[in-house]
């Protein structure tokens, strides 16, 4: 069964339109011009929602959100306040700003504070990245698909006894950005998703797997038997699961948890890390970072991307880009606060990174796991064990032993541990199986050799 659904009405983002949404940014940019602020900026947002979870063939839940809000970001100078509101008569915006004001009155002169420079903005027409994809899905519907995903994985074994449900969600969204600078803009955007949690048991105990898949349009989705079926046959295969005996191997991270390795590499070289001088990688532009195998490219502007967008969080132009290069870092992730903190020019990531694309070296999955011979498949982390700093590594992990370049048996209760700068720099393969389940998209990644404590 493929998530599709019969035609219906469609939901309206809001009950404002994006004309609507504009007039009421530029009202409050207006209203704290009026009241003395000398620069402001202001996002004005609507959004609506379904989400349905079923279980063990039930109706759980069913949530229909239909949400709006305004925040402002006042200067005085270079003295900051900001305040938002769900509200957006003229009365509640204008409280909202005085609040702002008030806030900025009593806080200490900053000298990084204050809008992007007004040659970074980005300049309409903007770059469209067809973002926006209605699915017109109603409660039935959705329940329907919930059941069809849930029925699809309880049917993989009858080893597979309970479920911690399915569900299946649409959003869709539209905002307008807005600044004294001249700036303004904003676009309306969807995100479907559909996921599906099952629990199995053998003498050895119970285990539970999940798989899902996120969208901008309900036709990307995988379908429900897909999609039920993954989550029923990850979960069996867990069954049995043993620890293995302590000691240095190589260790593959399987696609869906490798994003967290390139995800430490963000965070590392990020604006708030780097001006608080609380990360492993300073002063790290242009150096060799990671193996000479790793290349990745951030891409604002791919299509249908679920990081995508001509514009960061201050209105700042983004711009396609070579983040890493054989191994070599070629940019930081700035927004116009922390650029200034480092005497540098903002890179347009106001609001985090865009889409990372991890180039695989070619190898698909059953190629990674021959290449590796003997080592640790990893499929779930536990805890968040990355120090910023230091960059030392420690997490909980399950998963599977690999012999001779084959799935042996399953694994739990144990302990990964490493240091990310060694780790990156032990990249020897990315693979083919590439998941785009966020910002972050990318195979899966064999790393050289980890210490793994087991048995």
């Amino acid at each position: 069964m493929k998530l599709a659904a019969t035609p219906a009405t469609p939901i309206s983002p809001a009950r404002h339109s994006a004309p609507r949404l504009a007039d009421l940014a530029q009202a409050c940019l207006d209203i704290a011009k009026r009241k003395g602020a000398t620069a402001a900026d202001v996002e004005v947002s609507t959004s609506v929602g379904l989400n349905v979870t079923v279980r063990l063939g039930e109706v759980e839940t069913i949530e229909h959100n239909r949400d709006k809000g305004l925040g402002v970001t006042v200067y005085l100078g270079q003295k900051r306040g900001n305040a938002s509101t769900t509200d957006l008569s003229t009365g509640a915006i204008e409280r909202a700003v005085e609040a702002a004001l008030a806030i900025a009155r009593f806080t200490a002169e900053d000298a990084c504070a204050g809008l992007p420079e007004p040659g970074r903005q980005a300049v309409a027409p903007f770059p469209a990245c067809d973002l926006h994809h209605p699915w017109a899905v109603s409660t039935e519907e959705a329940i329907a698909l919930g059941l069809a995903i849930e029925r699809a994985g309880l049917a993989v074994d009858k080893r597979i006894n309970n479920s911690e449900g399915a569900s299946v969600s649409m959003s869709e969204s539209d905002f307008i950005y807005a600044n004294s600078n001249g700036f303004a803009g904003g676009y309306p955007t969807t995100r479907h998703s559909a996921s599906c949690t099952l629990i199995a048991a053998s003498k050895a105990g119970m285990q539970r797997d999940y798989w899902y898949s996120v969208a901008r349009a309900k036709d990307d989705l995988e379908g429900a038997e897909v999609l039920g079926r993954k989550a029923g046959q990850r979960t069996v295969a867990r069954l049995d699961a043993r620890r293995v005996p302590t000691g240095d191997y190589p260790v593959l991270f399987e696609a869906p948890i490798a994003s967290g390795l390139i995800g430490a590499l963000v965070n590392a070289v990020s604006g708030t890390s780097l001006y608080r001088k609380a990360s492993f990688l300073m002063d790290s532009l242009g150096t060799e970072v990671a193996s000479t195998c790793l290349n990745v490219l951030e891409d604002p502007f791919l299509a249908r991307g679920l990081a995508s967008g001509p514009f960061d969080a201050e209105g700042v132009a983004t711009v396609k880009r070579a983040w890493v290069k054989g191994g070599v870092l070629q940019g930081y992730f700035l927004g116009s606060y922390s650029a200034r903190k480092l005497g540098m020019a903002s890179t347009g990531n106001a609001g985090g990174n865009h889409n990372l694309i991890v180039q695989s070296t070619g190898e698909d999955f059953a190629a990674l796991l021959k290449k590796m011979g003997r080592g640790l498949l990893v499929t779930e982390l536990l805890g968040q064990g990355v120090n910023g700093v230091t960059g030392d590594y420690s997490r909980g992990a399950a998963g599977f032993w690999v012999e001779g370049g084959e799935i042996a048996y399953p694994v739990e209760e144990i302990t990964i541990a490493g240091n990310m700068k060694d780790m990156l720099k032990g990249i020897v393969a990315i693979g083919s199986d590439t998941l785009m389940q966020g910002s972050k998209i990318t195979g899966s990644i064999l790393i050289d050799r980890m210490s793994v404590a087991g048995e």
